[in-house]
């Protein structure tokens, strides 16, 4: 028989942890961008040339892979902002 989830409904929209959430992804989005003006000026500077598709993924490639890393990381500061690590039972924990 399934247990019903032990958090409350107003802990699961904790406003300080989505706040938090939101800063965080602002922050590294502008971060994100600074990193594909890097990418774009290495490419403008290098010797060879660079073919718009490749400024396209290099571009593409950057930025996600920083927006991705960011997603996950900022969604392990909401879970534990909004008390979902507190609320988890280890079923093998011999404490109690």
């Amino acid at each position: 028989m399934p247990r019903p989830d032990p958090l409350a409904r107003s802990r699961i929209a904790n406003p300080h942890a989505w706040a938090r959430y939101r800063r965080i992804m602002r922050w590294m989005t502008l971060l994100a961008l600074a990193c594909v003006a890097l990418t774009l000026v290495y490419f403008r500077l290098g010797d060879a040339p660079v073919s718009a598709t490749m400024v396209i993924a290099g571009s593409l490639g950057v930025f996600l892979t920083v927006m991705v890393g960011t997603g996950l990381m900022s969604l392990v500061f909401l879970s534990a902002g909004s008390g979902h690590d507190d609320a988890v039972a280890d079923p093998f924990d011999e404490r109690g």
